[in-house]
């Protein structure tokens, strides 16, 4: 692969969800005498040329090592917790779109207990239209047993890779209105290849003489496909309706948004920010020296390839509000195209986190995949890019903290319920300018999400396009 193609590339910047397709250069190359030397070749020649690190490539790679192992060890540890290589490219394109065989359904993990030896999951929230929904789970609703196998410290892990088939759950329905959990029932559930639609909720809640714009959106991806704007088009509709009802104040809910395309998160940050034009820059790219130096150089290219700039939105929201802030609701799994956001509104707003420290993600990757090679099915997603806002500001590589910490720690409310946890903590400083007491957790010590083992992946991911 040349830098032309290289520089063509990373034409786009997206976060966590892009398709990049890298000719091969070598098509006609004799059958090497080590099976895995033809992968492994074209793995490290385009780690080479986009590698963000690639500074730190050993000199002398062991390519006998099967493809996963040879790309694992070139990773620049322990900086790169993120680049990753899958034996299907169109699993991990698929992944990146939201694109996932699942049941619909997410959840957190928590001990039973403070003896620390059993575990349950309760849902956070159940995708539109998915075989979950259909069977009756719902959020708060709290999993004992996966295939009839209690959850345990030791078994989980194992029993979370069970979900991606069908598979049944035992599970105690949960009561919002009289907080109570019911009687333990068996259920059956399918799975099927699903995609996510990210534009889970929106509603005005009027308090107080405010309006207050609320919005879950769980996940950044313009569309079902790299090359679709439907999920976009859905997000303004959105903002047209919140301009609409001349909202106040707007709470912007990521606490199950773990990344994604950065073309969804410009539009997003495009509704939002204070004043923002087609001419004012939302993030800047830092590529490798190597790279950065071939675009500085190309006249077809230059400075102003490394810069990503707002969009012109007649939805903005930002005239109506009566302070210049928005509220983030935060996990510890909201990331990397989440992250962004935040960092690449602040020149132009304030943003009044409230929740967990987010996860810290500040760079990004690219697909490399060759479309129609039936020697190599791989495709990877190496790191290649570090993120900066308009004021040079990069410092979230172990997350934001948050204005309002509180660690969401049960479901104990439906979604969009004015006494929801964090909602509840957002309204609560829109109208009052503080806080109000945390619930107590309803379970034990938190261990994980389902994201942890279904393959949404944390990323900043570059959208890479041929001309």
């Amino acid at each position: 692969m040349n830098i032309n193609q290289i520089l063509k590339a990373v034409l786009a910047v997206f976060i966590l969800v892009s398709v990049t397709v890298l000719q091969s250069c070598k098509k006609d190359d004799p059958q090497p005498t080590n099976p895995n030397d033809y992968v492994n070749s074209w793995i490290i020649s385009n780690m080479k040329e986009a590698y963000y690190w690639t500074d730190k490539l050993p000199a002398s790679p062991n390519k006998n090592l099967d493809p996963e192992s040879f790309f694992k060890s070139l990773l620049n540890k322990p900086d790169d917790k993120f680049s990753w290589i899958q034996e299907n490219y169109q699993d991990l394109l698929n992944s990146l779109q939201g694109i996932n065989k699942e049941a619909g359904y997410e959840f957190a993990l928590y001990y039973a207990d403070n003896t620390q030896v059993n575990l349950v999951a309760q849902v956070l929230y159940i995708k539109k239209s998915s075989p979950a929904e259909a069977v009756g789970l719902k959020r708060g609703d709290v999993i004992d047993q996966i295939n009839n196998t209690q959850l345990t410290a030791s078994n989980y892990q194992t029993l979370l890779q069970q979900i991606s088939e069908n598979h049944s759950i035992t599970y105690r329905p949960y009561n919002f209105v009289s907080n109570t959990i019911g009687a333990s029932k068996t259920i059956s559930i399918t799975t099927v290849e699903y995609s996510e639609n990210p534009n889970f909720l929106d509603k005005v809640i009027s308090v107080n003489n405010r309006k207050i714009g609320y919005y879950v959106y769980t996940l950044f991806a313009t569309g079902p496909s790299s090359t679709s704007s439907q999920y976009n088009d859905e997000m303004d509709a959105v903002f047209d309706r919140f301009k609409s009802a001349g909202i106040t104040d707007l709470v912007i809910d990521l606490r199950f948004n773990s990344g994604g395309a950065e073309a969804a998160t410009v539009n997003l940050a495009s509704l939002i920010g204070k004043s923002v034009d087609n001419t004012k820059v939302f993030a800047k790219r830092e590529y490798n020296a190597n790279l950065k130096q071939q675009i500085l150089n190309d006249p077809t290219l230059g400075a102003n390839f490394l810069l990503t700039k707002f969009t012109n939105k007649t939805q903005n929201v930002s005239s109506l509000l009566t302070r210049n802030r928005v509220y983030v609701l935060t996990s510890a799994r909201t990331a990397s195209a989440s992250e962004l956001l935040i960092n690449g509104l602040k020149p132009y707003m304030e943003v009044f986190i409230i929740g967990n420290k987010t996860y810290g993600k500040n760079v990004g990757s690219i697909s490399i995949y060759e479309k129609s090679d039936p020697k190599n099915t791989w495709g990877m997603q190496p790191i290649v890019v570090k993120s900066f806002n308009s004021l040079d500001q990069s410092d979230y590589s172990t997350g934001f903290t948050p204005n309002i910490l509180d660690l969401d720690n049960g479901a104990q409310y439906p979604i969009g319920d004015v006494n929801e946890k964090l909602l509840s903590l957002a309204i609560n400083n829109i109208i009052n300018g503080g806080r109000v007491a945390a619930s107590e957790p309803s379970f034990g010590s938190f261990v994980g999400h389902s994201f942890d083992f279904k393959g949404r992946n944390m990323d900043l991911i570059i959208d890479s396009k041929f001309r």
